[in-house]
């Protein structure tokens, strides 16, 4: 009897995903779960990211704490070791050929690791989760992407209309992935009491990066110890991430009023929803506290040179802000001190009128309550979202993509 042939096993999807940062760390670990879920566990899923994604099944051949560098003049004493991390990222990826590359914020290095990717295998598609603040400056980097990105998946809800003017690639919305932890972000009754009761508690929240410590944390504890005197007695909580918490600790110690320090993420998330004020570096953090009903202050500091360039591009791009809460609102209502006006006086000072039933809080947390709607909390589910125009875009291949119509967030979310 001739024996039937018996044919192989389709080769399951795989997926490559970079990251670079704490932040979009935690985005491709939510990626890696949903595309599993949407492929029930048959895929290949490879790259580089933190701890998150290593939970998630992806373990990073070198820690992201080597390319997570901020500020112009700390990349350029690095850029050696940079420039290598991105040629061996680069050739990792051609060398496993995935179906798709999904790069995830942090453009400094993720991009320029597309860049490559595209010279060395052009028919890999390049999904950009995350886009570059082109509507904050370099402007010009929107249709530069264009050349080595084939879809942008936005996070912001005034993105993709932006890439569409500035000539950017495909972008859709597919939901900030805050929606995904709305709960962990809203009070129950108790806690909203606490948020009311004595003594206040403030977040403190200098940063998530070492030149951000390094350069806010003296001002922000200097301006914290200003405030008893005027509000009265205060607690402190200060979150922050395992691997700055002995300089955070180190440099919280001569504060005049000692915080209380949490790494925990769940300690963290509590401590946002019992909290009066907060004094914060701009940043995600800012959208993390608008929607927890959190009114803040927004502070940050550049090196001068690097403050200098970062202005010139804020008055060529027109922006009315660099908080990004204040962006997504579409209004100017939180507080933002930069720069030289980023001292303990007018930082404790803007944060005295927050503690109380003021205009000052009443403006904040009135725009807060607004972007359920803007940010269609309720109706979108971020990470599965982009799990789906990934997965399409693998099996379709760069060629399908360009014939492809993006995918409807909403009604993909709909249909679900």
């Amino acid at each position: 009897m001739t024996p039937v042939p018996v044919s192989a096993p389709p080769r399951p999807l795989s997926i490559a995903i970079i990251a670079g940062e704490e932040s979009g760390d935690a985005l491709g670990a939510a990626l890696a779960q949903a595309l599993r879920r949407r492929q029930s566990g048959v895929i290949a899923l490879s790259g580089v990211g933190g701890r998150a994604m290593a939970a998630a099944g992806i373990v990073s051949p070198f820690a992201i704490d080597e390319v997570s560098i901020v500020g112009l003049l700390a990349i350029l004493e690095k850029l050696p070791a940079i420039y290598r991390r991105i040629r061996d990222t680069a050739r990792d990826v051609v060398a496993t050929r995935p179906d798709a590359l999904v790069i995830v914020d942090s453009p400094e290095f993720t991009h320029r690791v597309a860049r490559r990717v595209r010279a060395l295998a052009p028919d890999i598609p390049i999904i950009d989760y995350v886009s570059p603040s082109v509507w904050a400056w370099r402007s010009g980097r929107a249709r530069a992407m264009r050349t080595y990105v084939d879809h942008v998946l936005a996070i912001l809800p005034f993105e993709p209309a932006v890439h569409k003017r500035l000539g950017g690639p495909p972008c859709t919305y597919v939901g900030h992935p805050l929606i995904e932890r709305i709960g962990e972000l809203r009070p129950d009754a108790d806690e909203a009491r606490r948020r009311q009761a004595d003594p206040p508690v403030i977040l403190a929240l200098p940063g998530s990066r070492r030149g951000e410590i390094r350069r806010l944390l003296d001002i922000f504890g200097a301006a914290i110890g200003r405030l008893p005197a005027r509000v009265g007695p205060i607690e402190v909580v200060l979150p922050t991430v395992p691997h700055l918490l002995q300089q955070v600790t180190e440099g919280v110690a001569h504060w005049p009023i000692i915080p209380r320090i949490v790494v925990d993420p769940a300690e963290k998330w509590a401590a946002f929803r019992t909290a009066r004020a907060a004094l914060a570096a701009s940043g995600t953090v800012t959208l993390e506290l608008a929607l927890s009903g959190v009114p803040m202050v927004a502070a940050y500091r550049l090196h001068v040179v690097e403050a200098v360039i970062a202005r010139l591009f804020r008055i060529q791009a027109g922006l009315p802000s660099v908080i990004l809460a204040n962006l997504v609102i579409g209004e100017n209502v939180v507080p933002e001190l930069l720069q030289e006006d980023c001292t303990p006086e007018q930082l404790a000072g803007a944060l005295v009128p927050l503690f109380a039933d003021t205009p000052e809080r009443l403006r904040q947390t009135e725009a807060f309550g607004r972007l359920d709607q803007i940010m269609g909390i309720g109706r979108f589910a971020s990470s599965a979202n982009a799990a789906d125009i990934v997965l399409e875009a693998a099996r379709r291949g760069r060629g399908g993509m360009a014939a492809a119509a993006p995918t409807d967030p909403v009604a993909a979310a709909e249909r679900r």
